[in-house]
């Protein structure tokens, strides 16, 4: 491994260069993923009252290494943490409170779980890692014995303890049994490393050697595993995809996100004759725990799967002598010869972390196994983990899931005006949001990985099928559907009507839509909370205007299309609810230009003209989207088939 520190870029303070180093590792995913590993420094500042005062700045739970800054890192006397150690016995409720009280900054973040380790160090820099090198040695059944033949006397051993004040405490009596002044690292066998030195700059270099040490080890004993020798995974039906996760959110009692992976990787390691064997033993680190449970659903029987699950919760819910309550039975990771892996969670980011580790997981698995066997912690410490309540809380933290969390939903013309603020405004409230338009503004509209945007044309089947196909790959299914895309062409007297206008306006408006019900509806019947249909349709409908006859025509035949679905899909669960908007005035169909001619022709100014309803209030696109997030809200759960006007109200619609 590349030691990529720069001087240059490392900042002046001890403080600067830890957050540094820290980025450093947390850049590389074979070291950390996703808010694991911890780092700290040693130093002495001057408190309010002007005394020296050393201090330990450690990684605040909760912050990513890959991008956490000083503000990020918790300030503790390391006083009061050393006279900590000295007890028998301290409770996680009691050392959390502890640590807090012994923060130098009351707005500080809450201090690593592993706080108390970094203090029985004596070294002033400690960097810490949950290498994919290390949990290859050690995952294996003489783990131990294949650190000591790797690093020699320069690491001490610890057998794994879970991360608290037991780990600090065996920490500080097998340090003063072990550790020498010139020991470079520590390894804690099924979880990590830690290195140490002087300074973050040269725990750091110390850190990268020994991995590039356990890298050699390995690519000295392991053969690579050929993926171009892998079974190409085939095409899946999107409807089986779709129902695998209806039945997933049931056992889950929420909607989720599920996502596919067919990579030439994914599909060498599930192709493997063991798979049910070496894949169901463990994580790689009980820290994965929460994002990957004790183990993978290999197949496609959840029900059969969360029995296992409740089994296991069955042997080891008494083990803490506390009272707990059962976590939900859904698998996080599903392993399949045919359908590559699946990884789900509530939210897209939570079914990528899962992704992200379990790919890290296989790899390490398929080294484990050619070293003697893969071995991870006991199912016990495992299970102690994914009940401590330390742990959990990492997840509390991110507070109550938003409404449409698991969800997704489609938008059609969604690269500007009221289709681009539909899907803001589902975004945020939690969706997982497809924005399909024919403009390449489309893909890049949002970012995250709640958003997929699809540059197609709604009235090619072929490309809207594909698109579909695409959608349940990444998220799973679809539970929401807004057809927003249209043509206006105004202008046009009947008598004077453009024929190829005419078809345009309905292939668009009208066609494209029933394309788009055809393909969609098995999904939205297989929808964990029932299908939705909001169609963004116009004032035309009730109330349509001269000169625009093949936009009213092919709204209001939508318009009746929608209805005669909701009369039929029903039965599936799905409502279908239409929103006729009117005089919104900040999309592409109106430039300002346009807007202060209308207004002149009026007699009026540009806002009164804006204003000219009954209300005398603006419409804009994010009321219409406000309305559409809200229809599709269980607010909304017993109405289907009514048509909302958008427009300030209208004397001739009313």
């Amino acid at each position: 491994m590349r030691n990529r520190w720069n001087d240059a870029e490392s900042g002046t303070s001890p403080l600067q260069e830890c957050a540094y180093g820290s980025r450093l590792i947390g850049g590389e995913p074979t070291l950390v993923l996703h808010g694991g590993g911890n780092t700290s420094v040693k130093t002495t500042v001057r408190d309010v009252t002007g005394a020296e005062t050393e201090v330990l700045y450690v990684k605040g739970s909760g912050h990513d290494l890959a991008s956490i800054q000083p503000a990020g890192f918790a300030p503790l006397r390391l006083a009061r943490l050393r006279e900590l150690l000295t007890l028998d016995a301290l409770s996680d409720e009691q050392m959390v409170n502890e640590l807090r009280c012994a923060l130098l900054d009351a707005s500080a973040p809450d201090p690593s779980v592993e706080t108390l380790l970094h203090a029985v160090l004596p070294h002033p820099a400690v960097q810490h890692s949950h290498a994919d090198a290390i949990l290859s040695l050690t995952n294996l059944p003489n783990g131990e014995d294949v650190v000591r033949e790797v690093f020699g006397d320069d690491v001490v051993v610890f057998p794994y303890v879970m991360p608290g004040f037991d780990l600090a405490a065996l920490g500080a009596r097998l340090w003063a049994e072990q550790g020498r002044p010139d020991t470079l690292g520590l390894v804690l066998l099924n979880h990590g490393l830690f290195s140490f030195g002087a300074d973050t700059r040269e725990a750091y270099a110390r850190h990268i050697d020994l991995i590039t040490r356990a890298e050699r080890y390995l690519e000295a004993r392991v053969t690579p595993v050929d993926t171009s020798a892998a079974p190409a995974l085939p095409p899946v039906p999107r409807t089986e995809l779709a129902e695998l996760r209806r039945r997933i959110s049931e056992a889950a009692g929420a909607p989720v996100i599920v996502s596919r992976q067919t990579d030439a990787a994914t599909a060498a390691f599930v192709s493997r004759p063991d798979l049910a064997e070496v894949s169901t033993r463990g994580p790689l680190t009980p820290d994965h725990v929460i994002r990957t449970k004790l183990a993978p659903m290999v197949g496609s029987d959840v029900a059969g799967y969360a029995d296992a699950y409740r089994e296991y919760f069955g042997r080891h819910h008494q083990r803490r002598g506390t009272e707990l309550t059962q976590l939900d039975p859904a698998p996080r990771v599903v392993l399949d010869p045919r359908l590559g892996m699946l990884t789900v969670g509530r939210r897209a980011k939570d079914a990528d972390i899962a992704r992200d580790i379990y790919q890290h997981t296989m790899q390490v698995i398929a080294a484990a196994e050619q070293l003697g066997g893969y071995q991870p912690a006991s199912e016990e410490h495992i299970f102690d983990l994914e009940y401590w309540d330390l742990e959990q809380a990492k997840l509390r933290r991110a507070g109550s899931p938003p409404p449409f969390a698991g969800e997704v939903a489609l938008v059609t013309g969604a690269a500007s005006g009221i289709g681009r603020a539909c899907v803001k405004a589902l975004l945020d409230a939690g969706a997982s949001v497809v924005g399909w338009d024919v403009a390449d503004a489309v893909t890049d509209a949002f970012s995250g990985p709640e958003y997929l945007g699809q540059r197609l044309d709604v009235t090619d089947e072929d490309a809207v099928s594909a698109a579909l196909d695409a959608v349940v790959e990444r998220f799973g299914g679809l539970d929401m559907v807004v057809p927003c895309a249209g043509v206006f062409r105004s202008g046009m007297p009947v008598a004077e009507l453009d024929p190829a206008a005419w078809r345009q306006s309905m292939a668009i408006n009208a066609d494209s839509v029933a394309t788009l019900y055809r393909l969609a509806h098995p999904l939205l019947a297989a929808s964990p909370r029932g299908g939705r249909v909001v169609l963004i349709a116009s004032k035309n409908v009730p109330a349509p205007g001269p000169g625009a006859a093949a936009y009213s025509a092919s709204k209001a035949a939508v318009t009746q299309l929608s209805r005669v679905a909701a009369l039929e899909w029903a039965q599936d669960g799905i409502r279908v609810n239409v929103v006729h908007p009117d005089a919104v005035f900040d999309t592409g169909l109106w430039t300002p230009e346009i807007i202060a001619q209308r207004a002149a022709s009026y007699g009026m100014d540009v806002d009164a003209y804006k204003r000219r309803n009954l209300l005398h209030t603006e419409v804009s696109s994010a009321t219409v989207g406000a309305v559409v997030a809200r229809l599709c809200s269980p607010e909304f759960a017993a109405t289907t088939g009514a048509q909302i006007p958008v427009d300030g109200g209208s004397d001739r619609v009313i």
